[in-house]
């Protein structure tokens, strides 16, 4: 029996976090693989091996080809990923090969490979949003310019068919299911990332001068889907899919995978309320959105929960971005005393809570599966307000 913590602060499960350290450890292992450190001829190759002219190549061109590669496509991402990172999203994709009783020493090399499309995205992320930090240090657009970030980071997209290639040479059908399932939410994630880049204003007027925000919550739900969900729907789908996984159980992983990102993505939504420490590391600043003018889950539920025109008030203090500390603290107080950051809690608890019932009578009842539930819980809930009612901790108890 885990001695897990639940969601009304509770002591932390210390079995929860040295299982999230050996699996950080374990994709870091295959990280190393994938993005070496040093120049290696045969990581090269998995960019270069396509061209069959890479064969007639002479060995010292290929030397020197080999190291111009790893600095310009390997280098800037080993710049991001040896900064940090949670790495919680990979973690899952082994601790479920481990549920599924896949072979996950074989099969890790996946997970790694949906990591770098995590950084990849990071990297383009920071560079349309002008961002000069990253984890508590320069971005990679800033220590390695623009054009060979955005190169660097849109080919970490393509890891996975590298890892899909070395863990499953013999099976073509198989490697082609995953890579249909990675593209689908490749695709998702660069709609939802379009409708995040345009952003919400306009919705969020118009919900702030009806008193009505259901078209609003409902375009924000799906932009979190699709840009957060997607990919880590993807996660699980392509875990059970490489460990043999009966479609039910694939279709199961994949919408509590999503609904897991869906999750996190408001819990993000909260954190930047507060800002964000790791380590003993700032890595969010409070009120980075409400800055930037931002339409967010606490906003847009805020709409219904303040009288019209102390909601007005609020929106219009941030709505054209640049707000100053003290309004960024005040909007933050008064979101949360509003009760918007509650509501975004049980919406995400919610959406979870939905996605484990209907997941957790096709997993076998074991430790493993024990773990995978309590890891998402610590993972979504550590950024979440305590439940209030002695009813609501129940429920969310991991």
């Amino acid at each position: 029996m885990l001695n897990t913590r639940s969601c009304d602060g509770q002591e932390t499960d210390d079995a929860v976090l040295d299982c999230l350290a050996q699996l950080t450890s374990r994709v870091n292992e295959r990280l190393d693989q994938l993005y070496p450190v040093l120049s290696r001829q045969d990581v090269a190759e998995a960019f270069l091996g396509a061209d069959s002219s890479w064969r007639a190549v002479p060995t010292d061109v290929r030397a020197h080809v080999t190291a111009r590669c790893h600095a310009g496509m390997i280098a800037p991402m080993r710049w991001l990923i040896d900064r940090g990172g949670q790495r919680w999203r990979p973690g899952l994709m082994l601790q479920t090969m481990d549920v599924l009783g896949a072979d996950g020493h074989r099969l890790g090399p996946l997970a790694a490979a949906m990591e770098m499309t995590h950084a990849g995205s990071l990297v383009v992320d920071d560079i349309e949003d002008r961002s000069p930090m990253r984890r508590g240090h320069p971005s990679v657009h800033e220590q390695y310019a623009v054009p060979v970030a955005l190169n660097a980071g849109t080919a970490a997209y393509f890891a996975l068919s590298t890892a899909l290639t070395h863990c499953l040479p013999e099976e073509a059908n198989l490697r082609g299911t995953a890579l249909e399932a990675y593209m689908a939410a490749l695709l998702a994630a660069h709609a939802g990332q379009s409708l995040d880049i345009q952003g919400h204003t306009p919705q969020m007027d118009a919900a702030v001068a009806s008193g009505d925000n259901r078209q609003l919550l409902q375009t924000l739900r799906l932009t979190y889907r699709l840009k957060s969900g997607a990919v880590e729907g993807a996660c699980l789908q392509i875990a059970a899919l490489a460990s043999g996984a009966a479609p039910a159980m694939q279709l199961a992983l994949k919408e509590y995978g999503t609904a897991m990102g869906c999750a996190y993505q408001i819990s993000d939504d909260v954190s930047d309320l507060t800002g964000v420490q790791r380590a003993g590391r700032a890595t969010k600043q409070p009120g980075e959105d409400l800055r930037n003018g931002k339409v967010t889950m606490p906003l847009a539920h805020a709409v219904t929960l303040l009288s019209r025109s102390a909601g007005r008030q609020l929106w219009e203090a941030v709505r054209h971005g640049g707000a100053d500390d003290t309004t960024v603290r005040q909007v933050a107080d008064e979101l949360a005393a509003c009760g918007a950051v509650a509501a975004c809690a049980d919406q995400a608890r919610d959406s979870l809570r939905t996605a484990w019932r209907q997941l957790q009578p096709l997993l076998p009842a074991s430790p493993a599966t024990d773990m995978l539930h309590a890891i998402v819980q610590y993972v979504i809930n550590r950024n979440l307000p305590r439940p209030t009612s002695a009813n609501q901790r129940a429920q969310v108890s991991c």
